[in-house]
């Protein structure tokens, strides 16, 4: 029997709702909810706002209703306890705006992961802030660890349109330049743009001492290329176009895609940034996994 937390970790179900509030609320609650499900409680009960009970702990910070639903013992941790400050970058260029099999965009996809992230990174009393941008530095709201801190948030997030070239080197420059405080920054990007200046930017990062969490997100087509007939390509962002037959350069088109991407990632890990790649069919579980596991690799 299909367990009902699945459902708000699913792209197809999480498109039908509007709200990001309500979403992000949703997709960590069933991430949250399904952990505890797992054989693995340690792991979630280490990244929620629960740490496991050790001797000499004060019964008086004892989560008694996790007691009774896991009959293990965790008491509740509290601000002073974590001291993350993270940056979620967003790109929202025009090629975000792409959508083909998967059930958003990817900028409503990134959207969704960015709120979430944003949820979950709040409720463990951690500071968050925002940065979007395409061409140039749209929106940066500074990190801050208060609840009010979600609104301003994902009131930035509920307003963001797929527009402009991706200038994401450019902008990482800037932003390694303007964030002076040492902590985690996590970009969420389709990642067309120039690979090397890509990578620069993630150095420049590194360089002053960051951990860098790269979420790259792609609709299922842009891998599979699997266009039936005469298809004509238009490119959202520069509105240059093409017409072609798909079979005649599928085979070219994925090596040429695949090659590309080896080598960006392979670049990444050279300077020690961590790399997860998704499709807009993939539920949300996977992105907020791979936050928590950078999480845990930071203690």
């Amino acid at each position: 029997m299909r367990e009902s937390y699945r459902e708000f970790l699913s792209p197809e179900v999480v498109s039908r709702i509007s709200r990001l509030d309500l979403i992000a609320r949703f997709v960590v609650e069933g991430f949250i909810t399904g952990l505890h499900k797992s054989p693995y409680h340690g792991f979630s009960a280490e990244f929620s706002e629960h740490r496991q009970y050790m001797a000499g702990d004060s019964l008086r910070y004892l989560d008694w209703k996790v007691y009774a639903r896991s009959d293990r013992m965790y008491v509740k941790r509290f601000e002073e306890e974590t001291n993350l400050v993270a940056h979620i970058i967003l790109d929202t260029s025009g090629s975000m705006g792409f959508r083909n099999r998967g059930a958003m965009t990817k900028l409503r996809y990134g959207s969704v992961i960015a709120s979430a992230l944003t949820f979950l990174m709040l409720r463990q009393r951690d500071s968050v802030g925002l940065v979007t941008y395409s061409d140039s530095l749209r929106t940066y709201v500074p990190p801050r660890s208060v609840q009010s801190q979600l609104k301003e948030i994902l009131s930035v997030l509920s307003a963001c349109e797929p527009d402009g070239r991706t200038m994401t080197g450019g902008v990482l420059h800037t932003m390694a330049e303007r964030i002076s405080s040492r902590g985690l920054v996590i970009l969420i990007s389709d990642l067309v743009a120039d690979p090397e200046e890509i990578v620069h930017g993630l150095k420049h990062f590194r360089h002053n001492g960051h951990e860098v969490l790269v979420l790259h997100v792609l609709d299922p087509m842009e891998l599979e290329f699997e266009y039936d007939g005469e298809v004509r390509f238009t490119d959202m962002e520069t509105g240059a176009s093409i017409t072609t037959q798909p079979a005649h350069i599928r085979a070219h088109y994925r090596a040429l895609f695949e090659g590309r991407l080896k080598g960006l990632v392979r670049s990444m890990h050279e300077i020690s940034v961590d790399y997860a790649r998704f499709t807009t069919d993939v539920g949300f579980d996977r992105s907020l996994s791979e936050y928590l596991a950078k999480r845990k690799r930071l203690h």
